[in-house]
């Protein structure tokens, strides 16, 4: 702890979210040495972490120190606590949430999002939407992005985790408070890219996880997750020339796009390829839904993307078909076909 509170002073970090990707974060960061201010939705949870240490519902096994966390469900008392506020509730859930808080209620603040998705109803990725309705200031803002499972943390495997700020100092100095024997951490400036590829590979991996569950082999998963990068690498190279502020280049070449994609199309651990298999093997995109008792964010980003492709004038074939089987009851082989169709 002495290491990081010399890099960052006594900095005091809020979770907000009570999933299983929070949990991984709050084991990260009092790992090393920070207690957590904890946001759970339902008190009888918050409950149970105050007094069991545990999360009763996600990585159950994951023990917490008792004076490393604090969990509440006043999310205001939880943000006026911390001074670097992390995201990490699903996308589909946050807009409502956001729009309950009071304005001002991240002034002063850093916002580290946790998020992989974009808002449902406005299509903002976080930072955008805290810069419009809570006057956020971009430099105060870092996002994190993998290839990275909240199991694998649990476990204690070797993980890596990107933070994008434009801020570089900062995004150092948050990436420092999460370094630590099992998880590596690396740095960049592409705040807006780097979002965008940890929701469009969630999107890629529901489309992986159909053709799985359709029964296509290794060898097709190759082909079409190697087409999934190739679409991806098109659109983040128009994306960063028309929004990002900076003109020097990042290496879209790394593990924050091309291993996140790899691994959430090829991991069992992946909730969006689940939702695929799910689909892929019969089940109606409603019904695979509610088989799972988790939020896979491709379901809700294949929708909400659509409109950021055709604002930035690109066309992404893959994206559509996905789109089309989970949200216009196209049947999953003519997905798979209209997908056939674009590989080389």
């Amino acid at each position: 702890m002495a290491k990081d509170q010399a890099i960052f002073g006594q900095k005091q970090f809020g979770i907000i979210g009570n999933g299983s990707w929070a949990t991984a974060l709050a084991k990260i960061l009092t790992d090393n040495g920070f207690p957590v201010q904890w946001w759970m939705r339902q008190q009888p949870v918050a409950t149970h972490l105050a007094s069991r240490f545990h999360n009763p519902h996600y990585l159950s096994s994951v023990m917490f120190a008792p004076d490393s966390i604090f969990p509440d469900s006043n999310i205001e008392k939880v943000i006026h606590a911390s001074d670097v506020v992390v995201l990490a509730t699903p996308s589909a859930f946050m807009g409502p949430l956001l729009e309950a808080l009071p304005r001002d209620i991240f002034r002063d603040k850093i916002i580290v999002s946790a998020v992989k998705g974009i808002l449902p109803e406005s299509h903002d990725l976080i930072n955008d939407y805290l810069a419009r309705e809570f006057n956020g200031n971009i430099e105060d803002y870092v996002a994190i992005t993998g290839p990275c499972h909240a199991e694998e943390v649990a476990e204690e495997r070797l993980s890596y985790l990107t933070f994008s700020g434009l801020n570089k100092v900062i995004a150092k100095r948050i990436a420092a408070c999460f370094a630590n024997n099992y998880i590596h951490t690396t740095c960049n400036h592409d705040v807006w890219g780097s979002q965008y590829a940890a929701v469009l590979k969630n999107i890629y991996a529901v489309g992986a996880g159909m053709a799985h569950g359709a029964g296509y082999g290794d060898n097709f998963l190759s082909v079409y997750i190697t087409n999934c990068y190739r679409e991806l690498y098109r659109f983040l190279m128009v994306q960063f020339e028309k929004i990002h502020p900076s003109k020097e280049w990042p290496d879209f070449h790394t593990s924050a796009y091309l291993g996140d994609l790899l691994v959430t199309c090829y991991s069992p651990h992946s909730r969006n390829r689940t939702l695929g298999t799910l689909i892929g093997k019969g089940y109606a995109v409603k019904a695979a839904i509610a088989e799972m008792n988790m939020v896979a964010e491709g379901y809700f980003a294949a929708k909400g993307m659509r409109s950021v492709i055709r604002n930035l004038a690109t066309e992404m074939p893959i994206v559509e078909a996905v789109y089309s089987v989970l949200w216009k009851a196209r049947p999953v082989e003519e997905g798979l076909m209209a997908i056939k169709k674009v590989l080389s």
